[in-house]
């Protein structure tokens, strides 16, 4: 049987994250005195299955503490810029997935550009640059060479790709397929999984993963996969993406997950609200609430709020 675990009790075992600078949360507009519009982008998805609900912008409420803020825009996303990363050190029959993953990408709008790449020790080997020929992308998959296990951190490797993509109008986001497993370091407080969460959420990106398991004596560690399973739920869910993980008994299948991941790329908004202005820039979180029924609104754990002028 399937599973999507979602585990929320993670952060009490790790230490907040330090505050950066979010390319997607600021804005060069400029809002009533005391405010700045911030933007972000927001997943709607149906709380208990079936079909999406439609969102409007008077729809959406949006909290900066226990303030409500005004929302300015609600603008559904078309175009976006996907990069798929496996792991190096996964094991190869991950490539039993190949032709569900091939089917994922021809399955993307003409407006999606995917990209392919192999993490390796804390880098990404990129081995298909962005594309829109989603067949092309798909002929570029190969088995993961069972190299860096245990060697290098896919938290830094994550790093490293978003330190090098160039800023675009698209949307940002990752399909990471790994175990999770930080050779460096790994279970709680693992600097290189914050590190990597705050350029996530400088740069605005939002992360999948999918749960693959690492060739080696790590990958039988019990408490590597759990810290694993649990560093790449919290990557995924404080940059308002999902991690997908499923029963060990049942044979390995990426294609419900990949049914999600789908579904929720189709249902994507930029949210433009104005924020209240401190002296000093900082990440704050904020609550999206919606009185539609069976309506969920996903996002980053925070955002960036530049400072008041």
């Amino acid at each position: 049987m399937m599973k999507k675990w979602k585990i929320t009790w993670v952060m009490l075992f790790l230490f907040p994250m330090a505050i950066g600078r979010s390319l997607a949360g600021s804005s060069p507009q400029i809002g009533p005195a005391g405010t700045t519009p911030v933007s972000m982008v927001v997943s709607v998805e149906a709380k208990r299955g079936g079909e999406v609900p439609t969102i409007s912008r008077e729809d959406v409420r949006v909290y900066q503490d226990k303030d409500r803020v005004q929302v300015t825009a609600w603008v559904p996303l078309a175009e976006l810029e996907l990069y798929v990363l496996i792991d190096d050190a996964a094991e190869t029959n991950v490539g039993l997935q190949y032709d569900d993953l091939r089917q994922f990408m021809d399955a993307q709008p003409a407006t999606t550009a995917i990209a392919v790449g192999y993490i390796r020790f804390g880098t990404v080997e990129i081995v298909q640059k962005l594309t829109k020929d989603h067949s092309q992308a798909g002929k570029a998959l190969r088995l993961p060479m069972g190299v860096g296990a245990g060697t290098g951190s896919p938290y830094v490797s994550v790093e490293d790709l978003i330190k090098r993509w160039p800023e675009s109008a698209a949307r940002h986001e990752i399909l990471m397929i790994t175990s999770g497993i930080d050779g460096l370091q790994g279970g709680p407080s693992d600097p290189y999984l914050l590190r990597a969460i705050e350029r996530a959420q400088q740069a605005g990106v939002q992360v999948y993963a999918i749960y693959a398991p690492t060739i080696g004596h790590l990958g039988h560690s019990f408490w590597r996969i759990h810290w694993g399973q649990i560093s790449l739920s919290q990557l995924a869910e404080e940059t308002g993406g999902e991690a997908y993980f499923q029963n060990f008994q049942a044979p390995i299948a990426f294609s419900p997950f990949l049914e999600q991941i789908a579904d929720r790329l189709k249902h994507q908004y930029r949210l433009t609200f104005l924020a209240k202005a401190e002296k000093n820039a900082s990440y704050q979180h904020v609550r999206l609430e919606t009185e539609v029924p069976n309506a969920d609104l996903i996002a980053a754990d925070r955002v960036y709020i530049p400072a008041a002028k």
